[in-house]
């Protein structure tokens, strides 16, 4: 056959396949992929969603809803998938454009064949049976928690996060129930034994935000800027909710202020609304209209702590700050979905800046966002703030340490980079250009380097697209009593292709009676700091004195015996976590060394943070390294120096946080009857304030710790008047069972689902089930709850695998523990990339016992 005719026929051909391909279209497969978005993305718009949903009383009955779903077809020449991850029956009917058609579920998705639909305006309405777990039923009330793609298992939609629409809602709901959803309510109608509530359409905002809730709830209603805010709660203490539902709001209205003058944006939505959520999933959830929150963070009783005003203040500015940031502009896919996140965290830090000075934003941002970030980025399942995403089915593996902690890290840097005043000019351009709308990263890059000099495409390389952490070194010369060179140098902790991160940072020399600060501009792998030579040799040297800078920096040790007389906290918390990375990488410190180092600064340490921070690192040096016969041994006089600083520190809080350690180290039998007196007597040691939530830790750590006190528990259930802290207390009971069959049969329930649906529940039960004080007993758990963490994956919450695992394994330490993981690891070598980086971050310290520690 000639050349042309095989030409002829390969054209033929090929256009042939060009064509069936064309007609087909984006595979069906399980979730969402990303052709299929980018297929939808380019043919769907001016969505509406019409839902309606009946909830009966009883939470085993079915939720019966209607969709109808309106919207326009740029062209029709395929099927169209709609996305329903539930059974086939779940599906009661479905018209098109007014005809009855079959139901045809594939794969996750509701197939439409082209024949039912039109170019332009198209109407799909569907009655069905709602899916029960991203409602989050309880005995009398409900929330709706869609992200990240999750709006598909309880109603038809388009779920992705750049087809944005408006949604008109109706709850029908029991008499005595009240509601909040995204849009302003319109009005209520009494139907019998239920109440009617129909909202207005919503601002245009993607399917993950879409949301509700409705149960027994108390409401309360005040103004802020102009509208009125609705908030609901279940929260019964008569004291938390005086010294707390006040708070909540004006807090609201600080952030609210706050973020309309920094983005010269009013705020974009039409209400603001929030509820109080029983051991909600994570700390704050940031629907328009009605933000969900973690209910322990917002109501704070008498003995709260510093630490915990900050935390329900920044929680709030968080979510706030979301409603610009990833609610009014939102990632075109979830590979940026951390672009939402590190703008949240960001601007909540400024918020904390301006509502409580300088210093203290300086303090919190380091002391909240630099160990988290390292607890993942030394590991071997470190991974890049933005990363790559397929399917959306497996967008909750993106969520953690990273986009949290690192992002708000990277971001500061950058506005370093940039200029405060031109990096919040682009930024408001970025906002105004893409409002109500979807954007990427590169959107954002493009629009900051117009002001400035620097290449961001190159900082973000490594900054952004690249996982790890640098590690600094020194080496410094002396001619006399003066520095004749000062050399600095950077590497990767764990890659060796010479990547640097450029960044800006102190270093302090000190001196008697006075100090002298050096700015370091850390451009390249190495330099030479000229501003150093000639200066008089210093007392010791401050590294990163400012705690600004990301990596692991020297410590100078000669600095110990002035650590906690130095007069900085900020500097004195940078030291601290210098000293405790290091450790972990056996440089300059052993365990125990470290342990009497910090031991020692308990009583001098009067910043209450920090010594959060300081006692912090005490107990997991304590727990995770230290060899179970040392700590025996070691056990009494650390219960005694606490017991003593207790004593010595003035402020109530620092009392309160050292006798919260002491509740967690002791081990004596003296401690043991002293923790139990004050428990039953409820008498607590003078000058600190011990709540009920307080008394019931208490209890749970004599449960753990005393197999004679099997009461305790059923007692403390007993003066708990609050319903959903009772039931919850009774949940964790079999896991502090004395009983070693109990607690094998209550592990074997979280195998079903329907036993794990209060994840939080489920996190500190299992954290109490694997404490090294029972871990002889339950390590044969280790490879079970490996082979769980797939399935948890796909049916739990975005936080789930992650914090089951860092339950389950935060505090092993022996051989066997990192053999179960290797070998699991070993056996799986095709395991889910993502889910095999969080193992390798959840189990990164028991790697470095196995060094440290032999």
């Amino acid at each position: 056959m000639s050349i042309k005719g095989n030409l002829t026929i390969f054209l033929t051909l090929f256009l042939f396949k060009l064509s069936v391909a064309q007609q087909i279209g984006p595979a069906v497969q399980t979730g969402i992929s990303l052709a299929l978005a980018n297929y939808r993305h380019s043919l769907i718009t001016d969505i509406q969603y019409n839902l309606d949903f009946d909830i009966p009383a009883e939470k085993s009955a079915d939720i019966n809803g209607s969709d109808t779903i309106i919207f326009k077809l740029k062209t029709v020449d395929q099927p169209l998938q709609l996305d329903f991850k539930q059974n086939a029956n779940h599906v009661r009917s479905i018209t098109v454009n007014d005809k009855p058609v079959a139901a045809n579920l594939k794969q996750e998705h509701l197939i439409i064949d082209a024949k039912y639909l039109l170019t332009g305006t198209n109407r799909i309405c569907i009655q069905f049976t709602a899916g029960n777990a991203s409602l989050n039923r309880n005995a009398d009330y409900l929330y709706a928690l869609f992200v990240p793609d999750r709006a598909r298992t309880v109603f038809p939609c388009f779920d992705q996060p750049d087809l944005k629409a408006n949604f008109l809602l109706t709850l029908r709901v029991p008499s005595g129930w009240k509601t909040l959803a995204n849009a302003i309510k319109k009005d209520s109608v009494i139907s019998n034994d239920q109440i009617i509530y129909h909202f207005n359409n919503t601002d245009k905002i993607p399917t993950y935000l879409f949301s509700f809730t409705a149960g027994k709830y108390t409401e309360a209603i005040k103004p802020i800027n102009g509208r009125w805010a609705t908030f609901l709660y279940r929260e019964t203490d008569s004291v938390k909710i005086k010294l707390s539902a006040d708070s909540v709001f004006k807090a609201h209205q600080d952030a609210i202020s706050f973020m309309e003058n920094w983005t010269g944006i009013p705020f974009p939505f039409q209400k603001v609304g929030f509820a109080a959520i029983p051991d909600f999933q994570f700390g704050g959830m940031e629907h328009p209209g009605e933000v969900q929150y973690k209910a322990s963070a917002l109501f704070l009783d008498g003995g709260a702590t510093k630490d915990q005003f900050i935390t329900r203040s920044n929680v709030i500015s968080h979510e706030t700050a979301h409603m610009w940031f990833g609610d009014m502009v939102t990632m075109q896919w979830f590979n940026d979905v951390w672009m939402k996140e590190v703008f949240a965290n960001f601007m909540a830090d400024k918020i904390t800046e301006k509502l409580m000075g300088k210093e203290t934003f300086n303090l919190k941002f380091l002391q909240d966002h630099y160990p988290a970030a390292y607890a993942i980025d030394r590991t071997a399942g470190a991974n890049p703030i933005r990363q790559q995403l397929s399917n959306l089915q497996d967008a909750g593996s993106l969520y953690g340490n990273i986009i949290y902690h690192k992002a708000p890290i990277m971001m500061r840097q950058l506005e370093l980079l940039i200029g405060q005043e031109k990096f919040r000019e682009g930024v408001q351009l970025y906002l105004k250009k893409y409002a109500y709308s979807n954007a990427t990263w590169t959107d954002l890059i493009a629009i900051l380097n117009k002001y400035t000099k620097v290449d961001l495409y190159n900082w973000n390389k490594v900054w952004v697209n690249q996982p790890g952490m640098p590690v600094f070194d020194y080496a410094i010369s002396y001619s006399g009593n003066k520095i004749s060179r000062f050399i600095l140098t950077q590497h990767a902790a764990r890659f060796n292709d010479g990547r640097i991160w450029p960044q800006s940072f102190n270093i302090t020399l000190v001196y008697p009676g006075y100090s002298k600060d050096i700015t370091v501009n850390m451009n390249t792998a190495k330099v030479d700091l000229q501003q150093a030579v000639g200066l008089a040799k210093p007392s010791y040297i401050i590294f990163d004195s400012d705690g600004i800078g990301y990596g692991m920096f020297p410590v100078d040790k000669s600095i110990t015996p002035n650590l906690f007389t130095i007069n900085s906290a900020l500097q004195r918390a940078s030291l601290y976590i210098s000293a405790y990375e290091n450790m972990l990488s056996g440089r300059y410190y052993k365990p125990k060394e470290l342990l009497d180092i910090f031991s020692k600064g308990i009583v001098a340490e009067k910043e209450e943070t920090n010594l959060r921070l300081l006692t912090g690192y005490i107990s997991t040096i304590y727990w995770e390294f230290i060899k179970p016969e040392v700590r025996k041994q070691l056990s009494a006089d650390l219960e005694k120096n606490l017991w003593s600083a207790m004593q010595q520190q003035t402020a109530a809080n620092n009392k309160k946080i050292l006798f919260k350690t002491y509740q967690d180290i002791y081990l004596s039998n003296g401690a043991n009857d002293m923790i139990y007196s004050i428990w039953k007597n409820q008498q607590a040691p003078e000058g600190i304030k011990l709540t009920e939530d307080d008394y019931t830790s208490l209890a749970l750590s004599i449960a753990l710790k005393n197999d004679t006190a099997s009461n305790v528990l059923r007692q403390q259930e007993t003066r708990i008047t609050n319903i959903d802290r009772k039931k919850r207390l009774e949940f964790l009971m079999p896991a502090l069972s004395a009983d070693a069959k109990e607690r094998d049969t209550f592990f074997e329930s979280l195998k079903l689902r329907q036993n794990r649906e209060k994840e939080a529940w489920v996190t500190t039960a299992i954290s109490y089930l694997h404490h090294p004080l029972r871990q002889k007993t339950v390590e044969k758990y280790l490879r079970q709850s490996l082979d769980m963490v797939e399935e948890l994956q796909k049916t739990g919450d975005i936080f789930f695998p992650q914090s089951w695992l860092g339950a389950i394994f935060s505090n092993y330490r022996d051989k066997q523990a990192a053999q179960t993981v290797s070998l699991f690891l070993k056996q799986h070598p095709n395991y889910n990339p993502k889910l095999k980086d969080k193992i390798l971050q959840s189990t990164d310290n028991l790697y470095r016992t196995q060094k440290l520690l032999n």
